[in-house]
Protein backbone atom coordinates (compact mmCIF):
# COMPACT_ATOMS: atom_id res chain seq x y z
CA UNK A 1 0.00 0.00 0.00
CA UNK A 2 2.67 2.11 1.09
CA UNK A 3 4.26 2.38 -2.42
CA UNK A 4 0.45 3.29 -3.92
CA UNK A 5 0.94 6.15 -1.90
CA UNK A 6 4.63 7.39 -1.94
CA UNK A 7 6.98 8.38 -5.01
CA UNK A 8 10.02 9.49 -2.67
CA UNK A 9 12.31 7.25 -1.62
CA UNK A 10 13.12 8.53 1.47
CA UNK A 11 9.68 8.73 2.41
CA UNK A 12 8.62 5.41 1.14
CA UNK A 13 11.25 4.58 3.35
CA UNK A 14 10.61 5.75 6.07
CA UNK A 15 6.78 4.42 6.13
CA UNK A 16 8.26 1.16 5.28
CA UNK A 17 11.35 0.98 7.97
CA UNK A 18 8.94 2.34 10.69
CA UNK A 19 7.82 0.02 13.57
CA UNK A 20 4.56 -2.24 12.66
CA UNK A 21 4.15 -1.77 9.03
CA UNK A 22 2.21 -4.92 7.89
CA UNK A 23 -0.28 -3.63 10.81
CA UNK A 24 -0.50 0.11 8.93
CA UNK A 25 -0.37 -1.09 5.34
CA UNK A 26 -3.42 -3.40 6.15
CA UNK A 27 -4.85 -0.57 8.14
CA UNK A 28 -4.76 2.11 5.00
CA UNK A 29 -5.20 -0.39 2.72
CA UNK A 30 -8.89 -1.33 4.20
CA UNK A 31 -9.51 2.44 4.80
CA UNK A 32 -9.00 2.64 0.60
CA UNK A 33 -11.74 0.44 0.08
CA UNK A 34 -13.91 2.33 2.33
CA UNK A 35 -13.59 5.09 -0.21
CA UNK A 36 -10.99 7.57 1.04
CA UNK A 37 -9.45 9.73 -0.93
CA UNK A 38 -5.90 9.72 -1.66
CA UNK A 39 -4.94 13.05 -0.21
CA UNK A 40 -7.28 11.66 3.40
CA UNK A 41 -5.04 8.19 3.26
CA UNK A 42 -1.97 10.00 3.24
CA UNK A 43 -2.69 11.61 6.50
CA UNK A 44 -3.63 8.88 7.87
CA UNK A 45 -0.52 7.31 7.31
CA UNK A 46 1.46 10.12 9.06
CA UNK A 47 -1.15 10.37 12.00
CA UNK A 48 -0.31 6.29 12.21
CA UNK A 49 3.58 6.89 11.95
CA UNK A 50 3.55 9.97 14.84
CA UNK A 51 1.71 8.05 16.59
CA UNK A 52 3.80 4.37 16.45
CA UNK A 53 6.99 6.56 16.82
CA UNK A 54 5.63 8.93 20.01
CA UNK A 55 4.18 5.76 22.05
CA UNK A 56 7.06 3.41 21.03
CA UNK A 57 4.52 0.96 19.59
CA UNK A 58 7.21 -1.70 18.03
CA UNK A 59 8.76 -1.68 21.43
CA UNK A 60 5.21 -2.68 23.78
CA UNK A 61 4.22 -5.69 21.68
CA UNK A 62 0.47 -6.98 22.29
CA UNK A 63 0.82 -4.22 24.83
CA UNK A 64 -2.98 -2.09 24.87
CA UNK A 65 -2.91 1.58 24.48
CA UNK A 66 -5.59 3.83 26.52
CA UNK A 67 -6.96 6.59 25.35
CA UNK A 68 -5.43 8.83 28.23
CA UNK A 69 -1.78 8.20 26.30
CA UNK A 70 -2.81 9.50 22.53
CA UNK A 71 -4.89 12.41 24.11
CA UNK A 72 -1.54 13.41 25.95
CA UNK A 73 0.62 13.28 22.81
CA UNK A 74 -2.09 14.90 20.74
CA UNK A 75 -2.06 17.23 23.17
CA UNK A 76 1.74 17.72 23.53
CA UNK A 77 2.34 18.18 20.02
CA UNK A 78 -0.40 20.54 19.15
CA UNK A 79 1.12 22.90 21.54
CA UNK A 80 4.68 22.44 20.34
CA UNK A 81 2.97 24.02 16.51
CA UNK A 82 2.62 28.01 15.61
CA UNK A 83 -0.80 29.13 15.22
CA UNK A 84 -1.49 30.05 12.12
CA UNK A 85 1.24 26.44 10.93
CA UNK A 86 0.11 24.12 8.16
CA UNK A 87 -0.48 21.82 10.53
CA UNK A 88 -3.35 23.76 13.01
CA UNK A 89 -5.73 23.42 9.53
CA UNK A 90 -9.20 21.79 9.30
CA UNK A 91 -8.65 18.27 9.55
CA UNK A 92 -5.09 17.97 11.03
CA UNK A 93 -4.89 19.22 13.99
CA UNK A 94 -4.81 16.90 17.43
CA UNK A 95 -8.38 15.90 16.82
CA UNK A 96 -7.53 14.55 13.65
CA UNK A 97 -4.73 12.43 15.58
CA UNK A 98 -6.71 11.28 18.55
CA UNK A 99 -9.65 9.81 15.91
CA UNK A 100 -6.92 8.30 13.43
CA UNK A 101 -5.22 6.58 15.91
CA UNK A 102 -7.84 5.08 17.88
CA UNK A 103 -9.48 3.32 14.37
CA UNK A 104 -6.30 1.87 13.72
CA UNK A 105 -5.42 1.11 17.33
CA UNK A 106 -9.22 -0.59 17.46
CA UNK A 107 -8.73 -2.08 13.72
CA UNK A 108 -5.34 -4.11 15.29
CA UNK A 109 -6.90 -5.19 19.00
CA UNK A 110 -4.23 -3.09 21.03
CA UNK A 111 -7.15 -0.78 21.91
CA UNK A 112 -7.70 -0.39 25.94
CA UNK A 113 -11.36 0.88 26.19
CA UNK A 114 -12.02 3.50 28.94
CA UNK A 115 -13.54 1.40 32.05
CA UNK A 116 -17.71 2.20 32.08
CA UNK A 117 -19.12 2.33 35.05
CA UNK A 118 -21.96 -0.29 35.60
CA UNK A 119 -25.31 1.07 35.17
CA UNK A 120 -27.65 0.29 37.62
CA UNK A 121 -29.69 -3.09 36.93
CA UNK A 122 -28.11 -2.94 33.73
CA UNK A 123 -28.68 -7.13 33.56
CA UNK A 124 -32.27 -6.49 34.27
CA UNK A 125 -32.67 -4.41 31.41
CA UNK A 126 -31.13 -7.10 28.94
CA UNK A 127 -33.00 -9.89 30.75
CA UNK A 128 -35.99 -7.11 29.41
CA UNK A 129 -34.61 -6.65 26.14
CA UNK A 130 -34.29 -10.41 25.35
CA UNK A 131 -38.01 -11.15 26.50
CA UNK A 132 -39.22 -8.39 24.35
CA UNK A 133 -37.59 -9.61 21.56
CA UNK A 134 -38.00 -13.30 21.69
CA UNK A 135 -41.22 -13.82 23.92
CA UNK A 136 -43.63 -10.97 22.29
CA UNK A 137 -41.81 -10.47 18.80
CA UNK A 138 -41.47 -6.65 18.61
CA UNK A 139 -38.95 -4.87 16.42
CA UNK A 140 -35.68 -3.83 17.54
CA UNK A 141 -36.43 -0.35 17.71
CA UNK A 142 -39.50 -0.28 19.63
CA UNK A 143 -37.23 -2.96 22.13
CA UNK A 144 -34.28 -0.77 22.34
CA UNK A 145 -36.55 2.59 22.95
CA UNK A 146 -38.54 0.52 25.50
CA UNK A 147 -34.74 -0.60 27.15
CA UNK A 148 -33.70 3.09 27.32
CA UNK A 149 -36.54 4.71 29.15
CA UNK A 150 -36.59 1.65 31.77
CA UNK A 151 -32.46 2.19 32.17
CA UNK A 152 -32.95 5.97 32.59
CA UNK A 153 -35.17 5.63 35.06
CA UNK A 154 -33.88 2.60 37.15
CA UNK A 155 -30.41 5.38 37.05
CA UNK A 156 -32.39 7.95 38.47
CA UNK A 157 -33.68 5.88 41.42
CA UNK A 158 -31.36 2.48 42.13
CA UNK A 159 -28.37 3.88 42.62
CA UNK A 160 -28.38 4.13 46.01
CA UNK A 161 -31.24 1.22 46.94
CA UNK A 162 -32.13 -2.42 46.09
CA UNK A 163 -34.68 -3.27 43.00
CA UNK A 164 -37.35 -4.51 44.66
CA UNK A 165 -37.69 -1.28 47.55
CA UNK A 166 -38.81 0.71 44.79
CA UNK A 167 -41.90 2.67 45.47
CA UNK A 168 -44.76 4.50 43.45
CA UNK A 169 -43.53 8.05 44.64
CA UNK A 170 -39.48 7.68 43.44
CA UNK A 171 -41.18 6.48 40.33
CA UNK A 172 -43.24 9.34 39.95
CA UNK A 173 -40.14 11.72 41.13
CA UNK A 174 -38.05 9.82 38.18
CA UNK A 175 -40.55 10.99 35.52
CA UNK A 176 -41.03 14.19 36.38
CA UNK A 177 -37.68 14.58 36.81
CA UNK A 178 -36.95 13.18 33.34
CA UNK A 179 -39.51 15.43 31.51
CA UNK A 180 -38.69 18.34 33.59
CA UNK A 181 -38.35 21.23 31.20
CA UNK A 182 -37.75 18.40 27.84
CA UNK A 183 -40.66 20.24 26.43
CA UNK A 184 -41.78 16.72 24.64
CA UNK A 185 -45.10 16.49 23.64
CA UNK A 186 -47.75 14.87 25.83
CA UNK A 187 -48.28 11.79 23.70
CA UNK A 188 -44.77 11.12 23.82
CA UNK A 189 -44.37 10.60 27.69
CA UNK A 190 -47.59 8.75 27.47
CA UNK A 191 -45.46 6.31 25.12
CA UNK A 192 -42.46 6.32 27.32
CA UNK A 193 -44.84 5.75 30.41
CA UNK A 194 -45.99 2.55 28.60
CA UNK A 195 -43.18 1.21 28.05
CA UNK A 196 -41.78 1.75 31.33
CA UNK A 197 -45.44 -0.50 32.65
CA UNK A 198 -44.29 -3.21 29.94
CA UNK A 199 -41.25 -3.21 31.85
CA UNK A 200 -42.22 -3.28 35.81
CA UNK A 201 -44.99 -6.09 34.49
CA UNK A 202 -42.26 -8.09 33.60
CA UNK A 203 -40.51 -7.18 36.71
CA UNK A 204 -42.73 -8.76 38.67
CA UNK A 205 -43.27 -11.21 36.84
CA UNK A 206 -39.41 -12.37 37.23
CA UNK A 207 -40.01 -11.61 41.03
CA UNK A 208 -37.90 -8.84 41.08
CA UNK A 209 -40.11 -6.59 43.33
CA UNK A 210 -43.28 -7.09 44.99
CA UNK A 211 -45.52 -3.87 44.64
CA UNK A 212 -47.47 -4.06 41.35
CA UNK A 213 -46.01 -0.77 40.53
CA UNK A 214 -46.70 -0.98 36.82
CA UNK A 215 -50.78 -0.61 37.91
CA UNK A 216 -50.15 2.59 39.70
CA UNK A 217 -47.68 4.36 37.24
CA UNK A 218 -49.66 6.67 34.71
CA UNK A 219 -49.09 9.08 32.01
CA UNK A 220 -50.44 12.30 30.93
CA UNK A 221 -54.28 12.27 29.74
CA UNK A 222 -54.03 12.27 26.20
CA UNK A 223 -57.58 12.88 23.84
CA UNK A 224 -57.84 10.73 20.54
CA UNK A 225 -56.94 12.25 17.52
CA UNK A 226 -56.33 15.87 19.82
CA UNK A 227 -53.37 16.62 17.59
CA UNK A 228 -54.02 17.75 13.88
CA UNK A 229 -50.81 15.79 11.39
CA UNK A 230 -49.24 18.84 10.19
CA UNK A 231 -47.06 19.08 6.95
CA UNK A 232 -45.78 21.92 4.15
CA UNK A 233 -48.65 22.23 1.49
CA UNK A 234 -48.38 20.42 -1.48
CA UNK A 235 -47.30 24.06 -3.25
CA UNK A 236 -44.59 24.44 -0.78
CA UNK A 237 -43.41 20.00 -1.39
CA UNK A 238 -43.18 21.09 -5.02
CA UNK A 239 -41.43 24.17 -4.00
CA UNK A 240 -38.97 21.82 -2.24
CA UNK A 241 -38.61 19.28 -4.98
CA UNK A 242 -37.67 22.44 -7.28
CA UNK A 243 -35.16 23.81 -5.44
CA UNK A 244 -32.89 20.73 -5.17
CA UNK A 245 -31.25 20.77 -8.69
CA UNK A 246 -29.44 18.51 -10.61
CA UNK A 247 -25.98 19.72 -10.59
CA UNK A 248 -24.58 18.21 -8.00
CA UNK A 249 -24.26 14.27 -6.64
CA UNK A 250 -25.72 15.02 -3.39
CA UNK A 251 -28.46 17.17 -4.92
CA UNK A 252 -28.81 14.08 -7.74
CA UNK A 253 -29.08 11.57 -4.53
CA UNK A 254 -31.64 14.58 -2.25
CA UNK A 255 -33.62 14.76 -4.93
CA UNK A 256 -34.49 11.05 -5.30
CA UNK A 257 -35.25 10.87 -1.40
CA UNK A 258 -37.34 13.68 -0.79
CA UNK A 259 -39.24 12.40 -4.12
CA UNK A 260 -39.72 8.62 -2.36
CA UNK A 261 -41.10 10.90 0.99
CA UNK A 262 -43.66 13.06 -1.00
CA UNK A 263 -44.82 10.83 -3.12
CA UNK A 264 -44.80 7.30 -1.72
CA UNK A 265 -45.23 8.99 1.88
CA UNK A 266 -42.55 6.84 2.89
CA UNK A 267 -41.06 6.96 6.94
CA UNK A 268 -37.18 7.78 6.88
CA UNK A 269 -36.43 4.97 8.46
CA UNK A 270 -38.49 2.86 4.89
CA UNK A 271 -36.54 5.04 2.68
CA UNK A 272 -32.55 4.56 4.06
CA UNK A 273 -33.70 0.59 4.37
CA UNK A 274 -34.48 0.45 0.86
CA UNK A 275 -32.00 -1.88 -0.97
CA UNK A 276 -31.09 -2.73 -4.58
CA UNK A 277 -33.27 -5.46 -5.01
CA UNK A 278 -36.88 -4.00 -3.86
CA UNK A 279 -37.07 -2.22 -7.02
CA UNK A 280 -38.15 -4.49 -10.35
CA UNK A 281 -37.49 -2.32 -13.18
CA UNK A 282 -38.96 -4.57 -15.77
CA UNK A 283 -42.23 -4.28 -14.14
CA UNK A 284 -42.03 -1.23 -12.89
CA UNK A 285 -42.38 -1.90 -9.31
CA UNK A 286 -41.11 -0.77 -5.98
CA UNK A 287 -41.29 -2.71 -2.85
CA UNK A 288 -41.24 -1.14 0.87
CA UNK A 289 -40.65 -2.79 4.22
CA UNK A 290 -42.58 -1.18 6.42
CA UNK A 291 -41.08 0.12 9.56
CA UNK A 292 -43.81 -0.60 12.40
CA UNK A 293 -45.50 -4.11 10.85
CA UNK A 294 -42.26 -5.05 9.10
CA UNK A 295 -44.57 -6.84 6.38
CA UNK A 296 -43.86 -5.81 2.61
CA UNK A 297 -46.14 -3.28 0.18
CA UNK A 298 -45.60 -2.99 -3.30
CA UNK A 299 -46.51 0.08 -5.74
CA UNK A 300 -46.05 0.79 -9.26
CA UNK A 301 -42.66 3.07 -9.45
CA UNK A 302 -44.04 6.40 -10.73
CA UNK A 303 -41.95 7.46 -14.19
CA UNK A 304 -40.90 10.75 -11.97
CA UNK A 305 -39.12 8.61 -9.19
CA UNK A 306 -37.73 5.96 -10.93
CA UNK A 307 -35.85 8.04 -13.58
CA UNK A 308 -34.50 10.10 -10.06
CA UNK A 309 -33.60 6.60 -8.66
CA UNK A 310 -31.93 5.55 -11.95
CA UNK A 311 -29.84 8.68 -12.70
CA UNK A 312 -28.56 7.97 -8.88
CA UNK A 313 -27.44 5.18 -9.11
CA UNK A 314 -26.14 5.06 -12.48
CA UNK A 315 -24.35 8.39 -12.22
CA UNK A 316 -23.38 9.63 -8.52
CA UNK A 317 -23.55 6.38 -6.35
CA UNK A 318 -20.57 5.82 -4.67
CA UNK A 319 -19.12 2.02 -5.94
CA UNK A 320 -20.13 -0.17 -2.27
CA UNK A 321 -20.43 -3.89 -1.24
CA UNK A 322 -23.67 -2.25 0.16
CA UNK A 323 -27.08 -3.50 -1.07
CA UNK A 324 -28.80 -0.11 0.62
CA UNK A 325 -29.93 2.37 -2.23
CA UNK A 326 -28.45 5.55 -0.17
CA UNK A 327 -25.17 5.72 0.92
CA UNK A 328 -23.69 8.39 2.40
CA UNK A 329 -21.33 10.28 -0.29
CA UNK A 330 -18.34 10.76 2.39
CA UNK A 331 -15.71 7.88 3.76
CA UNK A 332 -16.58 5.58 5.22
CA UNK A 333 -18.62 4.65 2.49
CA UNK A 334 -22.14 2.93 4.22
CA UNK A 335 -25.64 3.10 4.56
CA UNK A 336 -27.55 6.69 5.16
CA UNK A 337 -28.71 6.78 8.88
CA UNK A 338 -32.52 7.81 9.68
CA UNK A 339 -31.55 10.99 11.31
CA UNK A 340 -29.49 11.76 8.17
CA UNK A 341 -32.81 12.34 6.53
CA UNK A 342 -33.87 14.94 9.11
CA UNK A 343 -31.13 17.47 7.79
CA UNK A 344 -31.54 16.96 4.31
CA UNK A 345 -35.52 17.89 4.79
CA UNK A 346 -35.01 19.99 7.30
CA UNK A 347 -32.02 22.54 6.14
CA UNK A 348 -33.68 22.59 2.59
CA UNK A 349 -37.58 23.37 3.70
CA UNK A 350 -35.78 26.32 6.55
CA UNK A 351 -34.03 27.45 3.50
CA UNK A 352 -37.95 27.90 1.74
CA UNK A 353 -39.20 30.00 4.69
CA UNK A 354 -41.54 27.24 5.18
CA UNK A 355 -43.48 28.01 8.71
CA UNK A 356 -43.99 24.76 10.19
CA UNK A 357 -43.87 22.72 13.87
CA UNK A 358 -41.95 20.09 12.45
CA UNK A 359 -39.18 20.11 9.74
CA UNK A 360 -38.02 16.39 9.86
CA UNK A 361 -39.00 13.69 7.04
CA UNK A 362 -42.20 12.83 8.34
CA UNK A 363 -43.86 16.45 7.66
CA UNK A 364 -43.48 15.26 3.82
CA UNK A 365 -45.65 12.38 4.74
CA UNK A 366 -48.36 14.27 6.54
CA UNK A 367 -48.48 16.29 2.97
CA UNK A 368 -48.74 13.52 1.25
CA UNK A 369 -51.26 12.31 3.09
CA UNK A 370 -53.70 15.50 3.12
CA UNK A 371 -52.49 16.18 -0.74
CA UNK A 372 -54.38 12.47 -1.48
CA UNK A 373 -57.07 13.48 0.58
CA UNK A 374 -57.62 17.00 -1.15
CA UNK A 375 -57.59 14.95 -4.81
CA UNK A 376 -60.66 12.82 -3.26
CA UNK A 377 -58.87 9.67 -2.25
CA UNK A 378 -61.08 7.92 0.29
CA UNK A 379 -58.97 7.52 3.65
CA UNK A 380 -59.23 3.79 3.02
CA UNK A 381 -56.68 4.01 0.38
CA UNK A 382 -54.84 7.48 2.10
CA UNK A 383 -54.24 4.53 4.80
CA UNK A 384 -53.02 2.00 2.43
CA UNK A 385 -51.25 4.66 0.47
CA UNK A 386 -49.20 5.06 3.86
CA UNK A 387 -49.13 1.50 6.09
CA UNK A 388 -51.20 1.86 8.63
CA UNK A 389 -52.95 -1.10 9.94
CA UNK A 390 -55.82 0.49 12.09
CA UNK A 391 -58.33 3.15 10.37
CA UNK A 392 -58.04 5.22 13.34
CA UNK A 393 -54.31 6.06 12.33
CA UNK A 394 -55.85 7.64 8.90
CA UNK A 395 -59.02 9.27 10.37
CA UNK A 396 -57.27 11.87 11.85
CA UNK A 397 -56.43 13.66 8.51
CA UNK A 398 -60.31 14.17 8.00
CA UNK A 399 -59.53 17.33 10.10
CA UNK A 400 -57.81 19.01 7.73
CA UNK A 401 -60.05 18.18 5.06
CA UNK A 402 -61.00 22.09 5.21
CA UNK A 403 -63.48 21.65 2.07
CA UNK A 404 -65.15 18.61 3.18
CA UNK A 405 -65.62 20.01 6.27
CA UNK A 406 -67.24 23.19 4.53
CA UNK A 407 -69.80 20.93 2.24
CA UNK A 408 -70.65 19.35 5.75
CA UNK A 409 -71.16 22.84 7.79
CA UNK A 410 -73.14 24.22 4.25
CA UNK A 411 -75.70 21.16 4.41
CA UNK A 412 -79.22 22.16 4.73
CA UNK A 413 -81.41 19.85 6.60
CA UNK A 414 -84.50 22.13 6.20
CA UNK A 415 -86.45 19.51 3.70
CA UNK A 416 -85.65 16.61 6.12
CA UNK A 417 -87.35 17.71 9.21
Amino acid sequence: MFENLFKRSDALARHRNCPLGEERSRYLIYCANQGMSRSTLLQIAEHLLIITDALRLGERQDELITPTEIAAEAIRRANRRKPGSHSMRKHTGPDALVTHATHWLKFIGRWQSPPVSPRPYADHVAAFAVHMRSERGLLSELVRRYCQVAQEILDHICASRRFEEVTFAQVDDALVHKYKESGCARVTIRGDVSALRVFFRFAQAQGWCHNDLAQGIRGPRVFSQESLPRGPSWVDVQRLLASVGDKTATAIRDRAILLLLAVYGCRASEVVRLRLGDIEWEHELIHFTRSKSSRTQTFPLSRTVGDAILRYLQDVRPRSDCREIFLRRNAPIRPLASQSLWNIVGQRLHALGVSLRHYGPHSLRHACATHLLEQGFTLKQIGDQLGHRHPDSTRIYAKVNLGGLRQVADFDIGDIL
